[in-house]
C-alpha cells in the first residue's frame, strides 16, 4: 500500500510560479521530472515537502516545481501503483526521479469466476475473507464461522450436536420457495461441500454475489457462488507450520425447569389437593430420593462439560520447477450427552475427523505448468442409539417427581409401558456409529501460449471425487420396572418389572452407495495491457460434470462460458460475462439456456482532477451490473417432463351394481412439457471508497426477480381430472436489500498496530406469485406479497379482562365469541376476529408476519497489536428474526395435568387474579390443557434476534531472538473464548437454535488454549 500523503489540496504544476501549490516568501526553488520504469513521464505525481503542507503535482510532461525551506528538506513522491520515494534536496535544484511499480498495489488479485482479476479492475460484487478468520471457534463445521464475517452471507446454526451442527447459509438471503436456495460451493473449481474442509487447507475464500460475478456458472449460479482455493507452494525453503488447540466447552444456555417440590406447589395452586403436604415436604427435604424423587431431566441427560481438540500441520516450499503444499489436520470433539460408567461400552457423543491434502505444482517446461491435487477426509461419529432430539423431548415430557433416573437397587423405572425414562433412553439402549470418507482429486495442465500471442494461455482440468458412508448399530433395551411408592418391612422397594429387555447388544450394519463425481474443464484465457492504458482480460471455457449418487441416472451438467473485460487507463471498466449451459433433468430442446451479464465500473479516484485529494481518497469506485442466471435445483420429482403411470392403482368396479372388480393402471404425475429451471434477473449497484490508505468501505444495493419457480399447482379445478395436482414453473419471488463492509487498518507506530472491521447484510424477499385463488390474494390468509416462510397463526389482542365478561362468566355480546375448544376466562388470550363473522375459529388464522430466517446479519470486531501481544475480538448478531414457541399441548406450565411436561423456571411471569397484567410471558395457567391458549399466535411470536460475542482472544508471540534459538520463524501462544455470552430479548434458551421449546442439543461456548508454530 502507498504511504499516506499530505492532506493539502494539490493543483497541477507548470513552469510558471503561479501554478505552484504554495509560494513561500523565502526558500529554495527546485524542479524536476518524474518518470516510470520505461522513462515515460508520469502525470499527476504528488510531490510534498516532508513535515510541511507544501506540495505540487507533475504536469503533462512529468515536470514539477516547488519551493523548499532549506537544503535539508526532503521531497516525498507518491503515485498510485508505484512505491513511495523520498529524496533529500541537498545542493541540487533539479531532479530526475524514476518511480518503481508497487507489485502489491498493481498486481493484487481477487479470485473471480474461473480465475483471477486485478483488484482494481473487479466490478462484480465480490467479498473476500482472510482465511485466518475462519480458524476460530471449536466447531467442526466451517459454515459456523461465516455469519457476520462476510457482507452478503446470512447464516444460522440450528443445532450444536456433533456431526449435525452445520449452519444453514444463503448469499443475500432466500430468493426462492423451491427446493434449492443454497449457494454453489466450489473448492479448487470443483463443486464440493463447504463443511468437509479444514480451515488450515484454505488459501483464499471469495463470495460471488451479483450477476456479473456468477453469470458464468449459468444454470447453477442463481443462488450465488462461494469459491475456495486450497494452499499451494511457493518458491522458498521448506516451511513447517504447526497449530494445536484444546478447548473445554459448556452449553450457551439450556432451558431451566423448576424442582419437584415447586412443581407440586404450582399444581396444587392450580388444582388444590393434587399433592399432599407430606409428599411435597418429603420431596423438598430429600427424605427418600427413591420414593420422593426430584430429577432435573435436562441435567440427568447432559454433562456439564465437553472437550474438543484441533491440530493441523502444513509443510510448503519449492523451487522454480517444483512447488508443494502438504496439509494434515485432525479434529476431535466429545459431546455433552450423559453416559453410564458401569457399562462396558460408551454411548456418549464423539466425533473425529481426519483431513489431508497435497497440492503439487510442476513446471514441465518454462511455459508448461502441471498441477496435481489430492485430498479428502475420514470422519467417524459415535453416539447413543437413541435420537438426541427425542431424548431432549422426553426430558421435557417427564415431570421431575415421577421417578428417579435409576433406583438405588439398580433397577430402571418408567411410569408405564407407554412412558419413557429419558436417562435410560440416552445411556442404556446401545450405541450407533457411522463412518464417512471422501477422496478428492484434481489434475490440470496450463500452457502459456506467448509464443503465439502474448498473454494467451490454455488450461485443461480433470477431477474425480468419491464419497462413501457406512453405519453400525449396537442396540438393546434394558429391563424396566414400575414406579415404587413404598418399601417393605426390610426396606426394599416395592415394585415389579413392567417390560423385559435384552442383555446382549444386537448388531446391524449397512452402507450407502455414496456418490461419485467427475469434472472436466478446458479453457483459453487472454490477459494483456496495450500502450499502458488499454487492459483486456478474456476467458472462454467448456466444462461438464457428472454426479452419480445411485439413482437411475447420474445428474449431469454441461456448457460453455466466457468473460470479456476491458479497462481504460485504470479508470473506465466494462465487463461482459455469459454462461451457456444446461442439465439433463429437462427435456430435449429445453436443456440449455443462455445467461448473460454486463457490468460497468468507474474508478473516479484515477481521474486527474482527483489528484489533489489522492492523499485522502486513495480509492473511489462506482460499479453496476445486471444479468440473468439460472437454478436447476428445482425440486419436485426428477424428469418431471415425463408423464408417469401408476401400475399399482386400486383398479375399477364395473357393472350396474358396481360389484365387478378389475385391477388396472392410472395416470400418475402429469408431465410438464416445457419444464425449465428457475430464472433469476439480478441488478447491483456498488460503491467502494478508500481513505488515507487505511479505511475501506464497500456498499452494495441489490435487487433480484426470480421466476419459473417449480411448484405444485393448487388452483386447478378437480373437474380437469388430474389424479395428482400438476407441477409447473409458476412461482415468482422478488428479493432486495443491501450489504456493506468497513475495514480500518493503521500502524500507529513501530510498536502499535490497530485494525477494526464490520459487516452488515439486509435481505428481504417477497412472494409475487404462488398460485393462490384470487379471492385469497390480498387477505390475511394470502402468502402473496409476503416473505417466504412467513409465520402463521392468530392475531392476539392481549389477555381477556374481567370487563370482557358478563355476570354469568360469558364473553359479552358484541365481542367475537371464541370457539377454540375451551371456555375462556380472564387471563386467557384474546384474538382478533379477522373475517368479521363474530366468532374466533380456525378461519381467523392467517399470516402474522416475521420469519425464523433472519433478514439482518451483522458482525464487527477488531485487532490490537502491541509489541509481542495481540488482542482480538468479534461480535456477531442477527435481527428481524422471529419464531412461534410452544410445540405441544403441555408446553404451558401445568397444562399437562402433572402427568406430562416440565415447568419453565419463569412460570411466575404470568397472569393471576392478583397480578392481572397484560405485560406477562404466560397467560392464565390451568392444570389441564387450554386449547384457546395453545394455538400459534402473535402472543407466542417471539423476537429471536441476538448479539453474540463470537470470539475474544489474547496472544503472545515470542521475540524473534527467542524463536531463533529453536530455529523458529514465528511462535505464538494464545487463549481464546468463543460464544462466551449473548444478548437477546428472548431468555428461555439460545435464540439461534431451530426449536420451538428449547429441547434440542444446545450451542456450545468454549475456552481454548493454543499455539501456532512456524519453522
Amino acid at each position: 500500500m502507498l504511504a499516506p500523503m499530505a492532506s493539502t489540496p494539490l493543483v497541477p504544476a507548470t513552469a510558471a510560479p503561479a501554478f505552484m501549490l504554495q509560494q513561500q516568501q523565502k526558500g529554495i526553488k527546485v524542479s524536476g521530472t518524474v518518470v516510470d520504469d520505461e522513462n515515460s513521464p508520469l502525470i499527476g505525481v504528488s510531490v510534498t515537502v516532508k513535515g510541511s503542507k507544501d506540495a505540487a503535482i507533475t504536469d503533462i510532461d512529468g515536470h514539477f516545481y516547488i519551493s523548499v525551506p532549506s537544503k535539508n528538506s526532503v521531497l516525498v513522491f507518491n503515485y498510485l501503483g508505484f512505491k513511495q520515494q523520498e529524496v533529500r534536496v541537498g545542493s541540487d535544484i533539479n531532479f530526475n526521479i524514476q518511480l518503481k511499480e508497487d507489485a502489491v498495489a498493481t498486481d493484487e488479485v481477487v479470485v473471480v469466476g474461473y480465475g483471477n482479476q486485478k483488484k482494481l479492475s473487479v466490478i462484480g460484487s465480490i467479498q473476500t475473507l482472510d482465511p485466518g478468520k475462519l480458524q476460530v471457534g471449536s466447531s467442526r463445521s466451517l459454515s459456523n464461522n461465516l455469519a457476520g464475517q462476510l457482507a452478503g452471507i446470512i447464516a444460522v446454526k440450528p443445532s450444536g450436536e456433533p456431526g449435525y451442527d452445520d449452519s444453514n447459509f444463503w448469499i443475500r438471503g432466500i430468493s426462492t420457495f423451491g427446493s434449492g436456495s443454497k449457494p454453489l460451493v466450489l473448492i479448487d473449481g470443483v463443486e464440493r461441500s463447504l463443511n468437509d474442509i479444514d480451515p488450515a487447507e484454505i488459501e483464499s475464500f471469495s463470495v460471488l454475489k451479483d450477476a456479473s460475478a456468477s453469470a458464468m456458472y449459468g444454470v447453477r449460479g442463481a443462488n450465488g457462488v462461494i469459491i475456495i482455493n486450497t494452499k499451494r507452494g511457493e518458491v522458498a525453503k521448506p516451511s513447517v507450520n504447526f497449530r494445536v488447540e484444546q478447548s473445554i466447552q459448556t452449553p450457551t444456555k439450556l432451558p431451566q425447569f423448576v424442582g419437584a417440590a415447586e412443581y407440586m406447589n404450582l399444581l396444587n395452586e392450580l388444582n388444590p389437593g393434587m399433592f399432599s403436604k407430606d409428599q411435597v415436604l418429603k420431596t423438598y427435604t430429600g427424605y427418600d430420593r427413591d420414593l420422593y424423587p426430584n430429577v432435573n431431566w435436562i441435567d440427568a441427560i447432559t454433562k456439564d462439560y465437553a472437550y474438543s481438540t484441533r491440530a493441523n500441520m502444513t509443510v510448503s516450499g519449492g523451487t522454480k520447477i517444483l512447488r508443494y503444499s502438504l496439509t494434515a489436520s485432525i479434529y476431535h470433539e466429545n459431546g455433552i450427552m450423559e453416559t453410564d460408567p458401569t457399562l462396558d461400552y460408551d454411548t456418549g457423543s464423539k466425533l473425529t475427523r481426519y483431513n489431508m491434502r497435497a497440492n503439487v505444482d510442476l513446471n514441465l517446461t518454462p511455459t508448461t505448468l502441471l498441477r496435481f491435487n489430492i485430498g479428502g477426509y475420514l470422519q467417524n461419529l459415535r453416539k447413543s442409539n437413541s435420537g438426541t432430539d427425542e431424548v431432549f423431548s422426553k426430558a421435557f415430557e417427564t415431570p421431575p417427581y415421577v421417578h428417579p433416573t435409576r433406583y438405588s437397587d439398580g433397577t430402571i423405572p418408567i411410569a408405564s409401558v407407554e412412558r419413557y425414562n429419558p436417562w435410560a433412553m440416552s445411556t442404556q439402549q446401545g450405541y450407533y456409529r457411522s463412518g464417512h470418507a471422501q477422496i478428492q482429486s484434481l489434475f490440470s495442465v496450463e500452457q502459456d501460449l506467448k509464443m503465439l500471442l502474448k498473454g494467451l494461455k490454455a488450461k485443461v482440468v480433470f477431477s474425480f471425487d468419491n464419497y462413501s458412508e457406512n453405519f453400525v448399530t449396537r442396540g438393546r433395551t434394558p429391563d424396566y420396572y414400575s414406579v415404587a411408592h413404598s418399601r417393605d418391612a426390610s426396606g426394599n422397594l416395592v415394585h415389579s418389572i413392567l417390560k423385559y429387555g435384552t442383555d446382549v447388544l444386537s448388531h446391524s450394519s449397512n452402507g450407502n452407495f455414496g456418490n461419485q463425481s467427475t469434472y472436466l474443464e478446458g479453457s483459453l484465457s487472454y490477459d494483456h495491457v496495450f500502450a499502458k492504458k488499454h487492459s483486456v482480460n478474456a476467458l472462454f471455457l467448456y466444462n461438464q460434470r457428472s454426479y452419480d449418487w445411485g439413482d437411475v441416472q447420474s445428474k449431469r451438467t454441461q456448457g460453455i462460458a466466457g468473460r470479456l473485460s476491458y479497462t481504460y487507463d485504470n479508470r473506465y471498466i466494462g465487463e461482459f460475462n455469459f454462461g451457456y449451459n444446461g442439465s439433463e433433468n429437462f427435456a430435449k430442446g429445453h436443456r440449455y439456456g443462455f445467461f448473460p451479464s454486463i457490468a460497468l465500473g468507474y474508478v473516479i479516484s484515477e481521474e486527474k482532477f482527483m489528484a489533489p485529494l489522492r492523499s485522502t481518497v486513495n480509492l473511489l469506485k462506482l460499479r453496476a451490473s445486471v444479468g440473468k442466471l439460472g437454478n436447476d435445483d428445482i425440486g419436485g420429482r426428477r424428469f418431471a417432463y415425463i408423464t408417469t403411470i401408476n401400475s399399482n392403482a386400486s383398479g375399477y368396479n364395473w357393472g350396474y351394481k358396481g360389484d365387478y372388480y378389475r385391477g388396472g393402471i392410472q395416470e400418475g404425475d402429469y408431465g410438464v412439457a416445457d419444464l425449465t429451471w428457475e430464472t433469476s434477473v439480478k441488478a447491483n449497484v456498488g460503491l467502494e471508497v478508500g481513505l488515507w490508505d487505511a479505511l475501506n468501505v464497500q456498499v452494495d444495493f441489490f435487487k433480484e426477480h426470480r421466476t419459473n419457480i417449480f411448484m405444485q399447482r393448487s388452483t386447478i379445478p378437480t373437474q380437469v381430472g388430474y389424479i395428482n395436482s400438476p407441477w409447473a414453473n409458476y412461482g415468482k419471488v422478488d428479493n432486495h436489500g443491501l450489504d456493506a463492509s468497513v475495514t480500518y487498518h493503521k500502524r500507529i507506530n513501530k510498536n502499535l498496530e490497530l485494525s477494526v472491521h464490520g459487516n452488515f447484510t439486509y435481505a428481504r424477499n417477497k412472494i409475487i406469485e404462488k398460485d393462490e385463488p384470487e379471492s385469497v390474494k390480498g387477505t390475511y390468509r394470502s402468502i402473496t406479497g409476503r416473505s417466504i416462510n412467513t409465520l402463521w397463526g392468530y392475531q392476539a389482542l392481549g389477555l381477556y379482562t374481567a370487563d370482557d365478561f358478563d355476570a354469568d362468566g360469558n364473553v359479552k355480546v358484541g365481542q367475537p365469541q371464541p370457539q377454540l375448544g375451551a371456555k375462556v376466562r380472564p387471563g386467557d388470550i384474546k384474538y382478533k376476529d379477522m373475517n368479521g363473522d363474530g366468532l374466533i375459529t380456525d378461519q381467523d388464522e392467517g399470516y402474522i408476519g416475521g420469519t425464523s430466517d433472519p433478514r439482518i446479519v451483522y458482525g464487527f470486531g477488531g485487532n490490537v497489536k502491541y509489541k509481542a501481544f495481540d488482542f482480538n475480538f468479534f461480535f456477531q448478531g442477527t435481527g428481524d428474526a422471529y419464531r412461534i414457541i410452544g410445540s405441544n399441548s403441555y408446553f404451558i406450565p401445568g397444562s399437562g395435568q402433572g402427568v406430562l411436561g416440565n415447568i419453565y423456571s419463569n412460570y411466575n411471569d404470568r397472569w393471576t387474579e392478583d397480578n392481572p397484567s397484560q405485560n406477562v410471558f404466560w397467560p392464565r395457567l390451568s392444570s389441564t390443557e387450554n386449547p384457546n391458549n395453545n394455538v400459534a399466535s402473535t402472543w407466542w411470536k417471539k423476537n429471536m434476534s441476538f448479539l453474540r460475542l463470537k470470539m475474544i482472544e489474547i496472544g503472545f508471540t515470542l521475540p524473534q531472538a527467542w524463536s531463533n534459538k529453536i530455529y523458529g520463524k514465528n511462535i505464538r501462544f494464545y487463549v481464546s473464548g468463543n460464544d462466551l455470552f449473548y444478548l437477546s430479548k428472548f431468555k428461555l434458551w439460545d435464540p439461534e437454535l431451530s426449536t420451538s421449546d428449547g429441547l434440542k442439543y444446545p450451542s456450545m461456548r468454549s475456552v481454548m488454549i493454543g499455539m501456532d508454530l512456524t519453522f
